[in-house]
């Protein structure tokens, strides 16, 4: 909440009047004396005397008063002034007195003009310039407005010039964006410095990252305990990455309460992992309940494993028809198996028939292990091509990607060299090298960030395509 006048106005974006940047004298002198000062031409009496008439609500009287100490060259005055003008939608005024303040030297008058510059006319180079002058003069909300103004300029050397700038003076925001230009640049070292010390200082989401960074390299100790850290923010994916980890320890109980914990957020993949540990654990109905959640959300593997389970914990045929129908024109060739089955027993339903046709001739669905190394990778990719409003590619579609890669070509009876890798597949698969090596390039790119920009979504569209080719054509490992 700001204040304004002694009145409170949750909708104002601005600050209001600053506290007096010069101390008041012990005895404050009174509203007579200070009239008689101001009218004798004193600034500082003129300014008072118009915080006086703001905190009682007396606005006319207020900018008459301010209007004569910023005329007479008080700077807080004209700071006030522009706040005032600004609060009112006289913008070209409130302009004319934020650059009366911001020329001699106020940082956060500065600030507010470049902000109103920016936002309400659009004035990019003018915003730019007053951001500049306010942060050089110490306002480290301006140097993030900067950093952030240079990022969509594509000028990566500023942004980090001035995110580090905020981040060293304790902008975590900033460090958490800096570490991102850093891991996209393929320098994980500064990444791993920054996120470190944002995650330090209570950055959430810097501690998730640099988890899966650590995770990446091969270091889930590590890992974990950053995961933790996190987790007590209750970060969700936190949750479902120490539920993994939990599962590979075969602790099914603790992988339980994380998957839980993670899937309570709506997260269908935890949902439905949330249902796997709690087949294992031989409890159906809870199993049921997480399956259930993920097929209404989409998720064609849960609808899968929902289908089968009402059949054969409930008997219920009907229902798990209908769950086998929902994967199978997702694309889930299991269930358009069992739905076939099922229905050669039970008769066809409207639709049943055609369902399983679209899922024999429609995109697989991916159910193969992915080791936790890539994935990590995969997720940071994501991560950093959608700041800022990215468009970044689907977190299946690289993991899918990523994976298809490492199955097929464990068949390889010898290390090969890449373009070895991309000739065998391209000779194997029946395609085309170009579009192998597209496949091999994109690969790359999210592994060994920095080789080259992020993947768009429709080159990891077109990407996983051929991987899917792949894998229908090659068969199963």
């Amino acid at each position: 909440m700001r204040w304004w006048h002694g009145e409170q106005e949750a909708a104002v974006a601005r600050p209001a009047v600053p506290r007096p940047r010069t101390p008041e004298p012990p005895a404050a002198p009174g509203e007579g004396d200070l009239i008689a000062a101001a009218q004798a031409g004193d600034p500082g009496a003129a300014h008072r005397l118009g915080r006086m008439y703001a905190q009682r609500g007396d606005r006319s009287a207020a900018r008459h008063w301010w209007e004569r100490a910023a005329g007479a060259g008080n700077i807080d005055s004209a700071y006030n002034l522009g706040v005032w003008h600004e609060k009112h939608g006289t913008l070209d005024e409130a302009i004319t007195w934020y650059e009366l303040a911001a020329g001699a030297g106020d940082a956060e008058a500065a600030a507010n003009l470049a902000m109103l510059l920016l936002e309400q006319r659009g004035d990019v180079p003018g915003a730019r310039r007053w951001f500049e002058t306010a942060a050089a003069g110490g306002s480290r909300p301006a140097a993030r407005r900067l950093a952030l103004l240079c990022e969509d300029a594509e000028d990566d050397a500023a942004a980090r010039a001035w995110h580090q700038y905020a981040a060293s003076a304790g902008d975590l925001a900033s460090a958490h964006d800096l570490a991102f230009l850093f891991y996209a640049a393929g320098e994980e070292a500064q990444a791993r410095a920054w996120w470190e010390y944002a995650a330090r200082a209570g950055h959430t989401d810097a501690a998730y990252c640099l988890g899966r960074l650590l995770h990446a390299v091969r270091d889930p100790e590590g890992a974990e305990a950053l995961y933790r850290l996190a987790a007590r923010a209750e970060h969700p994916g936190a949750a479902s990455q120490l539920g993994r980890l939990a599962l590979a320890r075969r602790d099914l109980r603790a992988a339980r309460a994380w998957f839980e914990r993670a899937a309570h957020s709506g997260r269908v993949e935890d949902q439905r992992m949330a249902g796997f540990v709690c087949v294992e654990l031989e409890d159906p109905r809870a199993a049921g309940h997480w399956f259930g959640r993920a097929a209404a959300g989409g998720d064609p593997e849960s609808a899968y494993n929902f289908g089968l389970l009402l059949i054969v914990e409930h008997d219920d045929l009907r229902g798990g028809r209908h769950w086998l129908r929902q994967a199978a024109v997702r694309g889930h060739r299991k269930a358009a198996e069992e739905l076939a089955t099922l229905e050669s027993v039970m008769g066809p339903e409207a639709g049943g028939t055609a369902a399983g046709r679209r899922a024999a001739g429609g995109p697989p669905v991916w159910d193969g292990p992915v080791e936790p190394e890539p994935a990590a990778r995969a997720e940071l990719a994501v991560a950093a091509a959608s700041r800022r409003g990215g468009t970044a590619p689907r977190l299946a579609d690289l993991t899918e990607i990523l994976g298809t890669w490492d199955l097929l070509t464990r068949r390889l009876r010898e290390p090969a060299d890449p373009a070895g890798v991309v000739a065998w597949l391209a000779e194997r698969g029946g395609l085309r090298a170009s579009a192998v090596e597209h496949l091999a390039s994109v690969r790359v790119t999210v592994l060994c960030p920095g080789t080259a920009p992020w993947p768009t979504p429709a080159e990891a569209e077109h990407v996983l395509a051929t991987a899917r080719r792949l894998r229908e054509r090659l068969g199963p490992a």
